[in-house]
């Protein structure tokens, strides 16, 4: 039994993202959340939010799942779309640049 959380459109570089999200891939539910909760990154917060929406929608998917016995099974981070923006640069001229936006996806399972 495998249950699925996805939290997309987030403002943060897809891959500054994966650097957190590369820590809980594969761990128990209960201590990933605890890694995030310790972990000093700005996205570790909707990371963990993520996650305990995948170990929210594996409760409700079935009602006898253990949550003791609860991994992330998977956990990757796509690239959404990019704003273009333009800031200003000497003698009249602009620089653009890209505000990047991430889409976090997590899924757990159950160990048997």
């Amino acid at each position: 039994m495998e249950a699925k959380a996805e939290a997309r459109y987030i403002r943060v570089s897809p891959q500054k993202a994966r650097l957190v999200v590369d820590l809980i891939r594969g761990q128990q539910a209960g201590q990933a959340i605890t890694l995030l909760r310790t972990t000093n990154k700005r996205i570790a917060p909707t990371v963990e939010k993520v996650l305990k929406s995948a170990i929210a929608n594996a409760q409700n998917r079935s009602e006898d799942v253990d949550v003791d016995r609860l991994y992330v099974s998977e956990a990757y981070v796509h690239e959404g779309p990019r704003m273009k923006r333009i800031r200003p640069a000497p003698m009249g001229r602009a620089y653009r640049y890209q505000r990047r936006m991430a889409h976090i996806v997590v899924k757990v399972a159950e160990k048997e």
